[in-house]
């Protein structure tokens, strides 16, 4: 069954299959939610199903309509990235392939500047620009249809429009032409044009069960059941995320370094917390902040281990002796604190703050929270007098 390809999100479906029968398809949908949730594999199977030649409900994967949509070569459906300037036209040509193969694959730019390096990061800026809007997306959609029943145009991350781009796609969505449908997925509605968001009808998506996750990556990657649980709860609800796991060569690495950074922070003995800080850092700014996520997550593993004990349904679950040890060895530790601590330090690096001496202070405030005192923020502004008298200091 086409609807199958998504996963969970049976709210959506149950919606999208009413819509088709009834033959009442709007002109502009925006399927909303966290990347990775299902809306950019929604907007593909509704496109194939209101293409296909044979059913109404759900595409047939039999007619010649739905095996162009599902190689992604119908000329009547569009997909679309925001993309640097200067990126060449193969290398989009290739994320739309991969896309109909894994309509769940991080293919986007924002997550994934090189398709052939999942690690490799990029400061190039990604948007939809004016003239790209008007040559790639306004004047074709004013097209008749070729061979289908609709011109379908999908554009994915719809909140990178800059403001020329979104005003001249809101023109042709103010007059849209006959037969033709928009489907605009987005992670952050709340950065898109208000005008544009109005005139679509929305349709959220919720963050995926770790248990649908947890299947889904048995069934498709054919991952073993213990592994596929543990990268389900470290996904925050997205498929997409836990096939960005699955990719990653240095994720036990940076576990690893997590576990040896808060020992090394708790006894703040010179030599090792210098080595674990300049571990950390000498991965790069992008990947420093993958390690502090996963810190988060292992902090909270303690705290749900401090609950409930055996029964904790843990994201590290193949680190219990090591959450278990550190709750019976610090039964002060003061948790909430410890997850502050690291949340600043992720914003704080994420500010272009020097990361070593981001590492530094806040394994000083860890070692802090760990005995159950009182943490101070990572960030300290000096008091105004401090200020004052250090900016009429004569030289």
């Amino acid at each position: 069954m086409a609807w199958s390809a998504l996963i969970g999100q049976e709210r959506v479906v149950d919606m999208l299959r009413r819509t088709l029968l009834r033959k009442r398809v709007p002109h502009a949908y925006l399927f909303h939610g966290p990347k990775g949730t299902g809306p950019v594999p929604a907007a593909l199977e509704l496109a194939r199903a209101l293409q296909c030649t044979e059913q109404t409900e759900e595409a047939c994967d039999a007619c010649a309509a739905c095996q162009k949509t599902r190689r992604m070569v119908h000329p009547d459906v569009h997909v679309f990235f925001p993309y640097p300037k200067g990126t060449s036209d193969d290398d989009v040509a290739q994320r739309i392939k991969r896309l109909g193969e894994s309509p769940y694959a991080p293919v986007d730019y924002v997550r994934r500047p090189s398709l052939d390096d999942p690690e490799k990061t990029s400061n190039k800026q990604v948007m939809y620009h004016i003239d790209r809007m008007k040559e790639e997306v306004v004047r074709p959609m004013t097209f008749h249809p070729g061979e289908g029943a609709y011109k379908i145009a999908l554009l994915t991350d719809a909140e990178y429009m800059n403001a020329s781009a979104a005003n001249a796609f809101l023109k042709v969505l103010e007059e849209p032409p006959a037969q033709t449908v928009f489907i605009l997925t987005s992670s952050r509605v709340d950065q898109m044009l208000p005008t544009i968001v109005s005139r679509c009808q929305k349709v959220r998506f919720d963050p995926l069960s770790p248990d649908a996750i947890a299947q889904a990556l048995h069934d498709r990657e054919n991952m073993e059941p213990e592994e596929a649980s543990m990268l389900a709860r470290m996904a925050d609800g997205s498929y997409s995320r836990a096939l960005q796991l699955t990719e990653s060569t240095y994720l036990r690495e940076s576990r690893t370094l997590v576990l040896n950074y808060l020992r090394a922070a708790y006894t703040q003995k010179v030599g090792p917390l210098n080595e674990r800080i300049d571990a950390i850092a000498s991965l790069g700014r992008e990947r420093t902040k993958s390690v502090l996520r996963l810190m988060i997550r292992w902090i909270r593993d303690l705290m749900l281990y401090r609950t409930l004990g055996d029964d904790a349904p843990l994201v590290n679950v193949d680190q219990t002796e090591a959450v278990a040890n550190f709750c019976n060895r610090l039964p002060k530790a003061d948790l909430q604190a410890m997850v502050a601590r690291v949340e600043e330090a992720l914003h704080l690096i994420g500010r272009n703050v020097r990361t070593r001496l981001v590492l530094m202070t806040l394994a000083l405030q860890l070692r802090t929270a760990m005995h159950g005192h009182e943490s101070t923020p990572v960030y300290q502004p000096l008091p105004e007098q401090a200020l004052t008298a250090t900016l009429h200091t004569p030289s």
